[in-house]
């Protein structure tokens, strides 16, 4: 027998940690693996748009590692160093620095801000960019209320919208897609 998707247990605006411990939904660690969640499925569809098999196959490791950071998230901090979870690296933000230096090698260098646009895979870009901003707030935000997140976690989302960002402007590149500068009006 299949096993139901539907508990009923979170009908009381309450879910489980990984670990057990109860927590409101509304509790800031489950903004924030919520929100890093929804990046993950938006990055999926911005893969979806690509049409760069490099750049689907970083994507596709990038959702792994979100999946890692949301497992970690998800988990009781105090329970943690008990379980067996997978771990975020120091080289999983050089992977995405080297494929940042790799996208710039052929972007002319920019000399004026974009406004997102022009192509669905541009626009999707962007949006995911804006999600890992607000996953990044999310994470800062712990922090500051010291409730426990790996620092490494907030670098690696900081240097994940940089790499989106650049992504955005490397699909318009590869697709031949001119950018849209903004041209600030002046009264």
């Amino acid at each position: 027998m299949a096993l139901k998707i539907y508990t009923k247990t979170g009908d009381l605006g309450k879910t489980s940690l990984i670990g057990g411990t109860k927590v409101s939904k509304a509790n800031i660690r489950i903004e924030t693996y919520g929100t890093v969640d929804e990046l993950n499925s938006y990055i999926g569809l911005v893969r979806d748009y690509c049409t760069d098999e490099n750049s689907k196959l970083v994507l596709k490791e990038i959702q792994d590692r979100l999946f890692t950071i949301g497992s970690s998230l998800a988990c009781d901090p105090d329970k943690e160093p008990m379980m067996k979870m997978p771990d975020l690296k120091e080289t999983d933000v050089e992977y995405l620095e080297v494929e940042i230096d790799a996208m710039n090698e052929v972007l002319e260098p920019m000399k004026y801000f974009i406004l997102p646009g022009g192509n669905l895979a541009i626009s999707h870009a962007h949006v995911c960019r804006c999600i890992c901003r607000r996953a990044e707030r999310f994470c800062v935000n712990m922090q500051e209320h010291d409730l426990f997140i790996d620092p490494l976690v907030i670098k690696y989302i900081n240097r994940l919208s940089d790499y989106i960002f650049v992504l955005a402007r490397f699909i318009g590149h590869t697709l031949k897609v001119e950018e849209i500068k903004w041209k600030p009006r002046v009264s």
